[in-house]
């Protein structure tokens, strides 16, 4: 069954198409794309059980100067020098809720984070490095996120772009996520644990097609490998799966 989309993108979706629909703001420097589609992914960051998910995509951008999207947040680019940018910005990331393999275990509340991320584009590759720390939720710490990506138009409707990508999580971060408290440990009948900084290392890719100059489709599929001290939580080794998959397919339209 279709699990619901959670609210902050609810809300942000609801926000998007205020700003995208009112008159006066929908000039030449606005650029914006709105639909929906499924996931198909992991219940929580290293399960081994799978759902499907309605999920929203969402682009806006004004000129070269700000952006919105679930991917990277609202961002302000600050800093513009020939291929490179550098931007502040605001996201959020996603908790964990503690039901099936996980009901034993403490919730993890989502929340808003803040970062800085700098850019640089160069023909078909565009790469990016960003810092980012949540300022609301249950999760502390922080997280260091490199990308790369290339990008290619094959005809006039065919798109595909593909990349490679390295997350490394600090210990805050890391203990929140996977490790397991006393009292957890006594409540799950799983090991407590205490763990350091991981890395996490991908590759994502995307093919699209245009149906119309304002209607897109477009097939999403990645796969993540959990490594450290993540690998080796009883979270991922004893109930769950170190590598992490997802597809989805989504529609938009182009304002």
């Amino acid at each position: 069954m279709l699990s619901k989309v959670k609210r902050p993108w609810l809300l942000a979706t609801s926000t998007t198409l205020l700003v995208v629909s009112t008159p006066g703001l929908a000039n030449s420097a606005w650029d914006a794309s709105l639909g929906a589609g499924v996931l198909y992914t992991p219940d929580y960051l290293g399960s081994d059980d799978y759902e499907t998910r309605v999920w929203p995509t969402i682009n806006v951008s004004y000129g070269d100067r700000f952006y919105f999207n679930i991917r990277d947040g609202l961002g302000w680019n600050l800093i513009r020098h020939g291929n490179w940018k550098l931007s502040p910005f605001i996201g959020y990331i996603p908790g964990r809720d503690n039901d099936e393999d996980l009901e034993r275990l403490d919730k993890i509340d989502g929340g808003a984070i803040a970062g800085l991320r700098v850019a640089y584009n160069h023909d078909a590759w565009s790469y990016s490095a960003a810092v980012q720390s949540p300022f609301t939720g249950d999760v502390d710490g922080y997280q260091v996120v490199l990308k790369a990506r290339w990008r290619n138009q094959f005809s006039d409707q065919w798109f595909a772009s593909l990349g490679p990508n390295l997350t490394y999580s600090s210990d805050d971060w890391t203990d929140d996520r996977f490790g397991i408290s006393d009292t957890e440990s006594a409540r799950s009948g799983l090991a407590s644990y205490s763990p350091d900084g991981y890395a996490r290392y991908g590759l994502t890719g995307s093919l699209t097609y245009s149906l119309s100059a304002q209607w897109s489709v477009t097939a999403t599929a990645g796969v993540s490998q959990l490594t450290g001290d993540a690998e080796d939580s009883p979270i991922v080794s004893d109930i769950g799966e170190a590598t992490q998959a997802y597809t989805g397919v989504f529609m938009s339209y182009r304002f």
